[in-house]
């Protein structure tokens, strides 16, 4: 494992959007907070752009080994916390920027120990923590009805039920331990890709780990993690990847703005609490061409930017921002 996660840190990995969140956010003062620090690429350009502090948050254990190499350049300007950034504000508060960067970062792809992909062999575990259920906990041991709505739901697989059903089939004859065989059972169900297209196991693959890692929960109560933790004036950055994650993000920022409407227009108004936020612009960002040759990761990603106002932190319930739930327990 050591090894293989030497011989992969030397490779770039390059923050997606960065220059545009420094462009949204510029003077880059005070201190932020990265609550996916990853590689390190959105904290090292936070630090050089003139930010006094960041507070570099990961549940990954092998984000803070990488930036053994780099870290000490910084000295206590960067303050590194293994943790969920779902709970930002246990680490800190009064903050003048949040930024989050959504999805599996490119250091835990290029890892086949790490089973998050399924064009490299490697044991089924796909949990960014290094604990706790692992995806082939799911494939081998949950219900096929909790497996078809998972796919459905986190991955948005119309297929979902054709592929638990083969999911089960094939784990009674043997337990399924690695990504490549899963991957193969997935394509078995779906007619082969065209070239240009996705691999037919993007989308359930993309839903298991979501779900390992309960990636939506912690999306939902690091948002209000978020707008409890930062100070008047402050920025909060998302970037997504998905269209599930963004229309999350969208809708809260729209709610804490209180810029949804009313939703009956014969209705007498409601009357209007401060907002929380405000938006720096109602349409999310989008990588620029030059970006997306440079960086073809860059080619899905939207950014959302809000400035945090002095009305007092909310709590929002999940179904108002679209988090898609699942009535099984796993």
């Amino acid at each position: 494992m050591a090894a293989a996660a030497s011989s992969d840190t030397s490779a770039p990995h390059i923050p997606v959007l960065l220059s545009a969140i420094l462009r949204a956010v510029e003077p880059v003062t005070g201190t932020w907070l990265d609550g996916t620090f990853g590689a390190g690429g959105y904290t090292r350009g936070l630090l050089d752009a003139g930010a006094d502090r960041v507070i570099a948050v990961d549940r990954d254990p092998l984000a803070f080994d990488m930036a053994a190499t780099w870290a000490d350049t910084y000295g206590d300007r960067l303050v590194q916390q293994q943790g969920v950034f779902s709970k930002m504000d246990d680490y800190a508060t009064e903050l003048d920027g949040v930024v989050l960067d959504l999805g599996v970062s490119s250091m835990q792809l290029d890892l086949a120990a790490r089973g998050f992909s399924f064009m490299r062999d490697g044991p089924l575990d796909m949990r960014m923590s290094q604990e706790g259920m692992s995806a082939a906990d799911i494939v081998n041991d949950a219900p096929e009805e909790t497996i078809a709505n998972i796919l459905f739901l986190y991955g948005e697989e119309r297929a979902s039920r054709r592929i638990a059903k083969a999911i089960v089939r094939e784990r009674a004859q043997e337990k399924i331990t690695t990504t490549l065989r899963l991957a193969a059972i997935i394509e078995s169900c779906l007619p082969r890709s065209k070239p240009g297209q996705s691999h037919p196991a993007t989308r359930s693959f993309q839903a298991l780990r979501i779900a390992v890692n309960n990636e939506y929960g912690e999306l939902f109560q690091g948002l209000m993690a978020a707008e409890r933790a930062l100070k008047s004036g402050g920025y909060l950055a998302v970037v997504t990847f998905h269209s599930v994650e963004d229309r999350m993000v969208k809708r809260f920022l729209t709610a804490r703005a209180g810029a949804g409407g009313n939703a009956n227009r014969y209705a007498p108004e409601a009357a209007q609490e401060p907002p929380g936020f405000i938006l720096k612009s109602r349409k999310a960002i989008v990588a620029d061409a030059s970006e997306i040759a440079a960086n073809p990761r860059a080619r899905s990603a939207k950014l959302r930017v809000a400035v945090r106002t002095e009305a007092p932190a909310k709590d929002i319930e999940a179904r108002a921002i679209g988090m898609p739930m699942l009535k099984e327990v796993i």
